[in-house]
């Protein structure tokens, strides 16, 4: 199993695997949605891995360009979405993913990464409750759900540095996409 940055001839597998992973139902929409995050200019610079084995694309993760709106010069990745295909499902592929784009994205200065996502998946790999450190999703999340809006800081004082509201890649800025 190999982790490599996405390449264009990647792109009809990668898509594949988000349509098996998330199902008849969501599948459509977010091979859609990724669709039009590579080619959002305000998603960039954005940072799109691929987990290869023998078979060729069996992961994908994709993490996005994000701002805090009272603090601008904080740099700010969201991850979203990130998929493995359904038969490798539950065995580490997933966590690499993450864990390579983590380690890029702190070798490129980023300071801290944004998820909507799974309250017992994320923290495995170090994601804490935003609202505990003062910051708010693009849209509201329902009181039930607050422990899915998650943050990790990527470099020490990092969460001392910025308190707000996260703006998102304007395709991924509709309230159909902030519901966990």
């Amino acid at each position: 199993m190999k982790i490599i940055e996405a390449r264009s001839s990647d792109l009809r597998a990668l898509l594949e695997v988000e349509k098996q992973a998330f199902g008849e139902d969501e599948g459509p929409v977010i091979v859609e949605l990724v669709k039009a995050l590579l080619e959002d200019p305000t998603a960039k610079p954005f940072l799109s891995l691929v987990a290869l084995d023998d078979q060729g694309v069996v992961g994908h993760v994709l993490f996005t360009k994000a701002q805090i709106a009272e603090n601008e010069d904080v740099p700010v990745s969201l991850l979203a979405p990130i998929a493995v295909a359904p038969d490798l499902q539950r065995k580490g592929i997933g966590g690499r993913l993450i864990a390579e784009g983590l380690r890029l994205l702190t070798e490129r200065g980023i300071a801290l990464v944004f998820v909507l996502g799974h309250p017992e998946y994320y923290p495995r790999h170090g994601f804490k409750p935003a609202g505990l450190f003062g910051f708010q999703a693009p849209y509201p999340i329902p009181a039930e759900a607050a422990d899915a809006w998650m943050v990790l800081a990527l470099n020490p004082g990092a969460l001392d540095r910025a308190k707000g509201r996260v703006l998102c890649a304007e395709k991924l800025a509709r309230p159909q996409y902030w519901k966990e």
